[in-house]
């Protein structure tokens, strides 16, 4: 028995390798924002039984660089005196590393609510004022690093279709402006909007999650859909609307082994344009031989849709999940399982901005019964 988990372990490792391998030769453009990839992990999206809590804790690395045939020439956000500057800034990299603590607790067992706790680590680097300082014009690299909690998000979730086989889940969720929005870049200035961890004010978003057994205990399918909208914050600054379409498969490969799951999903994501209420400036060219200050285009405090922002993304998601008190019975893993993902972009478009490359999620899920049901 040992030899056989160990053998499937090797074989699903195997496997994701080479899925990998194949997605990363494939062509793609752009991809853009602080983002993090998304995966359905089912556990997160249900309604616990009355009494259950789910705890989730999720690992998500998320790297975002220029990809083949974009320059990363983007505008600067001048959050303090109210500017857009229009090609201001070379954008070079950006990696997300965030630590999510999610509780789930059923109400009863068609009503439940569950929080969302992010911690990120978030370091970036881009070439800031683009014709008017570092040699020739060429700009000066600018390092950015912060870590700390995210915004909160409280849902409130509502089974329509409970059933032994199925059930559709609707949720609603606020999201709290917990995280910082003040951070600082290394030399010393007010890193902009985009690349902070929160987002300075309160966003509404509605899901939707359906899942139907089509062979009992086997095999089931699996869709979820979201939608986000956060109002503009104190900087001016708003976050364009985001829409989330995940569709996937999950099963058991043999009845030898029903605590070893596989998992494969495709995520659709596009985001609106982000705006900003500011005045329009314009960079000189990069290159231009020396240090020439920006100039105003439009002195007008007004709304302006912030250009190389607003995204479509397509992407491919290869996982399994292990039943932990399946492979080993003890109190210690009893309701717990673990998961491992992999995001695999197959289109991305964004604007001559950063790309978000294959990015990476480990979990660990355990359920507490807190209170008894029935008699």
């Amino acid at each position: 028995m040992m030899v056989g988990k160990r053998f499937l372990l090797g074989l699903i490792l195997g496997v994701v390798s080479t899925s990998f391998s194949w997605f990363s030769l494939q062509a793609a453009h752009a991809a853009c924002g602080s983002v993090t990839c998304f995966v359905v992990v089912g556990s997160q999206q249900q309604v616990p039984q009355a009494g259950l809590l789910t705890f989730n804790t999720i690992y998500n690395y998320t790297p975002m660089r220029l990809p083949d045939g974009t320059n990363g020439v983007i505008p600067a956000i001048d959050q303090a005196d109210r500017r857009l500057i229009l090609d201001h800034h070379r954008e070079i990299r950006t990696i997300t590393q965030t630590v999510t603590f999610d509780l789930n607790y059923g109400i009863t067992d068609r009503l439940g609510i569950q929080v969302t706790i992010p911690y990120l680590w978030r370091t970036h680097k881009h070439l800031d004022g683009l014709g008017e300082a570092g040699p020739n014009g060429n700009g000066e690299l600018v390092p950015f690093r912060d870590n700390g909690v995210g915004d909160v998000t409280f849902t409130g979730k509502y089974n329509i279709l409970p059933t032994l086989r199925s059930m559709i889940v609707t949720g609603f969720g606020v999201q709290v402006p917990t995280g910082t929005t003040t951070a600082r870049d290394d030399h010393g200035g007010i890193m902009e909007s985009p690349g902070q961890l929160g987002r300075g004010h309160v966003g509404l978003i509605g899901s939707l999650y359906q899942t139907y057994e089509l062979i009992p205990q086997r095999l089931n399918q699996f869709f979820y859909g979201s939608y986000r909208h956060t109002f503009r914050n104190n900087d001016g600054y708003q976050f364009g609307d985001e829409y989330n379409l995940s569709l996937g498969a999950s099963g058991v490969p043999l009845a030898s082994t029903p605590w070893l799951m596989l998992t494969g999903q495709f995520h659709w994501r596009y985001m609106v344009h982000d705006n900003m209420n500011a005045s329009l400036w314009q960079s000189a060219p990069a290159g231009n031989g020396g240090e020439v200050d920006p100039f105003e285009i439009d002195p007008l405090f007004a709304n302006r849709r912030v250009p190389n922002t607003g995204s479509t993304y397509f992407a491919f998601s290869p996982g399994f999940q292990m039943s932990l008190d399946g492979i080993i019975d003890s109190p210690l893993t009893k309701m717990s399982s673990a998961y491992f993902y992999a995001q695999l972009p197959i289109m991305r478009d964004s604007n001559n901005n950063l790309a978000q490359g294959t990015s990476y999620i480990f979990g660990f899920t355990r359920s507490f019964q807190l209170t008894q049901t029935g008699s």
